[in-house]
């Protein structure tokens, strides 16, 4: 009898395992996903449009300092203050420029990521829409090797840190 409870017992449990399905893996390039949507386009062509806006400025820039710096070349008959102003007023327009090359790329940044940003969060909407539908638990991103789909689950932090007797 306890031989039959056991076996009952244990077909229950292999039962039981092999209802739970195994976990459906999958994995995209999220780069040749962005690549190919259209909107990514549209940003490129904006984000160049800025970046020929930025360069006009600075070309303006650099020839006015280059204008200056001819100019103070070429002047040999005026007292030595009115030099030392000149030099004094490339100097600061040449530090006004590289300023604004450093603000530029700064800005430059800056605005790629507000024309990517919904453009990536549509991707990994898209993603995750597909993955719930297709019935898949976790997704990779294959051009950059990081999960980017799982399900909720639990942090196992706290549980390291006391293996490891982290207090904080």
């Amino acid at each position: 009898m306890k031989y039959l409870m056991v076996l009952a017992l244990g077909l229950i449990t292999l039962g039981s395992a092999h209802a739970q399905k195994a976990p459906k893996i999958g994995h995209i390039n999220s780069n040749d996903l962005l690549t190919l949507m259209p909107e990514r386009e549209e940003a490129a062509q904006q984000l160049e449009a800025y970046a020929k806006q930025l360069e006009t400025e600075l070309s303006t820039m650099t020839a006015e300092w280059e204008t200056k710096v001819e100019e103070f070349r070429s002047d040999t008959a005026s007292p030595d203050f009115v030099l030392q102003s000149k030099r004094e007023r490339i100097q600061d327009l040449q530090a006004r420029i590289q300023k604004f090359q450093e603000d530029a790329q700064q800005r430059l940044a800056e605005k790629e990521q507000e024309l990517l940003e919904p453009i990536i969060k549509k991707a990994k909407d898209a993603i995750k829409a597909a993955a719930d539908e297709n019935g898949y638990t976790y997704v990779f991103d294959s051009s950059v090797g990081v999960l980017i789909h799982f399900p909720e689950s639990d942090d196992l932090m706290p549980l390291v840190k006391k293996k490891l007797n982290i207090v904080n």
